[in-house]
């Protein structure tokens, strides 16, 4: 393993508003700077551990990583007392990974292991592909415990290689000579890696590839998308590396058009499609999506299944009503390209944009076409997904058969 920081963090003792103290004692894991009240040490570094004190009994009611680079000053990793060592970090990972038990009993070797806040660890992700882990950190409260968690990581899920991905903001700020993409654990024979889903298989570049490398929260909506695809005429909107375009052709559709804006994403859709043995065409249109959409209904196109899955709309709170109004217009052209009997499957991964407001704002689109549809099914994340508090939620998909 290469030399990671030697960090020992401290502990500060914390007292918050009212109104704080009782949604951490609710689960919340965020704890904003304007609701601490008090604070024993004031320059505090990343990682040291809050003891959280309850305002009345002077009681420990939960322990929170503190991090003085985010206006979420203290992340909360443990309900009531704790003693934040390796025993804790052990314990925390088999109990994630006894969440993904179930999916590993199937033909997939590739999943998420840690899901940050979800898990108790806010602001880290740990994704595995294969034999190959990747940990991608949001932010430093990570640095002074990497000694201690990465072995257990290795140990839990029996990877080979450690790659560590840095977020933006922390490749702004290097600190302990880390760095995005450094392999941290092993060896790494090629940045891209080969994985299975379902028997399907993948590639995912776990050195340059967004977040990790790849998007596994579908992976339940991709493998549906292919049950429904046999012998059907196929549009994947947003398809990025392909996820629904390959189960679509690997469930037997016998066309599969693939756009997306990104030359590079859809040659990885191919590469993707080249792994798996289909019988379907595959086509590619490097088009932005709405142009894309609105080329095909003037050309006279349509499909048994179209399936729309934008990027996040909303990275703001100001974005909000854009990002509604985009999803308006692509259920509305999605509805103008699907053929009788056929489906629309329209997602959303904006964590602002509720559930009930994506599906109340898909189905206005879709009935101001005048088309009957109905509703086939609605889906969230995958297994390896688990939300616990609101704003951990963040995948919706809903599925629409027209009449």
């Amino acid at each position: 393993m290469q030399q990671l920081p030697e960090i020992t963090p401290n502990r500060i003792a914390i007292k918050l508003k009212p109104k704080a103290e009782i949604l951490v004692k609710k689960g919340h894991p965020w704890i904003f700077e304007d609701s601490i009240v008090k604070q024993n040490k004031k320059n505090a570094a990343a990682g040291d551990i809050a003891i959280l004190f309850d305002q009345r009994k002077d009681k420990v009611f939960g322990v929170g990583l503190y991090d003085p680079a985010s206006p979420i000053r203290i992340k909360v990793i443990h309900q009531g007392p704790a003693t934040i060592d390796q025993h804790f970090f052990k314990a925390a990972i088999a109990t994630a990974f006894k969440k993904r038990e179930r999916l590993l009993q199937t033909d997939t070797n590739s999943y998420r292991l840690l899901f940050g806040e979800n898990d108790g660890f806010p602001g880290c992700i740990v994704d595995v592909y294969a034999g190959v882990l990747v940990l991608k950190l949001y932010s430093s409260i990570w640095y002074p415990y990497l000694k201690e968690i990465i072995p257990l990581l290795v140990a839990q899920s029996n990877a080979t290689t450690v790659v560590l991905r840095l977020s933006r903001n922390l490749q702004k700020q290097p600190q302990h000579a880390l760095f995005d993409g450094q392999v941290v654990y092993g060896t790494l024979k090629d940045e891209v890696v080969v994985f299975k889903e379902h028997g399907i298989r993948f590639s995912a570049n776990v050195i340059k590839g967004h977040k990790t490398g790849y998007f596994l929260d579908h992976r339940e909506n991709r493998r549906k998308v292919g049950k429904l695809a046999a012998g059907k005429s196929v549009l994947d909107v947003f398809s990025y590396a392909g996820g629904f375009s390959v189960h679509a052709l690997a469930g037997g559709a016998k066309e599969v058009v693939s756009l997306d804006i990104s030359a590079q994403a859809l040659e990885m859709a191919s590469h993707n499609v080249a792994l798996n043995t289909h019988y379907g065409t595959h086509h590619t249109m490097v088009r932005d999506a709405f142009e894309g959409l609105q080329e095909l209904i003037a050309n006279g196109r349509q499909f048994d299944m179209v399936i729309i899955d934008p990027p996040s709309f909303a990275k703001s709170a100001k974005e909000i009503p854009s990002a509604k109004n985009s999803y308006l217009r692509l259920a509305k052209l999605g509805a103008q390209l699907v053929a009788n009997k056929g489906i629309l499957v329209l997602a959303s991964c904006s964590s602002r944009v509720s559930a009930q407001a994506f599906f109340d704002i898909s189905e206005s689109g879709l009935q101001s076409r005048g088309r009957a549809y109905q509703i086939i099914d609605k889906t969230a994340h995958d297994s390896d997904h688990p939300i616990s508090f609101p704003e951990g939620a963040y995948l919706k998909c809903g599925y629409y058969k027209f009449e």
